[in-house]
């Protein structure tokens, strides 16, 4: 059953160093219509792309990890790009977010070494991205299911663009893997009426309001 995901493979083989060998690309997006109300003026896309990756440090304790965390960036770039692409443009993008999902013989840690290069992949196409990219991570086998955040990516005040998009591959990550993940929007949520700071009303200079 097609589930809306799509593989890519990347142009150069999957290297983007010898620490960040890619087996594969997952995109998934959605366009939500309705919520068992009226259609939406604005249908939201919303979605995700995955990497999946050998894990360098898998089964053993190293000290200075942040190579990977280098090595990562220009993935990371090449990522959003992708994601980007299906959902409008950079310009489209209005809310963003990042997660990882580290392998049985990883640590928790090598997650954390994605905040700078998912999330500045990101920042770096984007006009306005003043707020931070929120994140979760965890340490799981495949098929398991991350939820990943989604936030305003100008003004983390704003309770509209508040979301998540699920991301489960069947495949992955396998123990010695690790899934990096970005996550976008290009519309708040269709049905938002909860207050609080509006778009039209944010300033966009310290990334909350």
């Amino acid at each position: 059953m097609d589930d809306g995901r799509i593989a890519v493979e990347t142009t150069e083989g999957g290297d983007f160093g010898d620490l960040v060998k890619v087996r594969k690309f997952v995109m998934h997006v959605e366009e939500v219509l309705h919520e068992f109300g009226p259609p939406a003026e604005c249908p939201q896309l919303k979605g995700y792309i995955a990497a999946v990756t050998h894990n360098p440090y898998a089964g053993q304790y190293v000290e200075d990890i942040l190579p990977l965390m280098e090595q990562l960036k220009p993935m990371g770039m090449e990522m959003s790009k992708k994601l980007m692409a299906v959902m409008g443009g950079a310009d489209a993008i209005v809310a963003y977010g990042k997660a990882a999902i580290v392998g049985e013989n990883g640590e928790l840690e090598h997650a954390a070494l994605w905040h700078e290069p998912g999330g500045y992949g990101m920042r770096q196409l984007m006009e306005k991205s003043a707020a931070i990219v929120p994140s979760t991570k965890k340490v799981g086998g495949p098929g398991c299911t991350i939820d990943v955040p989604i936030a305003h990516a100008n003004a983390a005040y704003v309770r509209s663009h508040f979301d998540t998009v699920v991301c489960s591959i069947n495949d992955a990550p396998r123990a010695n893997e690790i899934v990096w993940i970005q996550s976008m929007s290009n519309a708040p949520r269709i049905y938002s009426r909860s207050g609080g700071l509006k778009d039209e009303d944010t300033v966009g200079e310290d990334g909350l309001r």
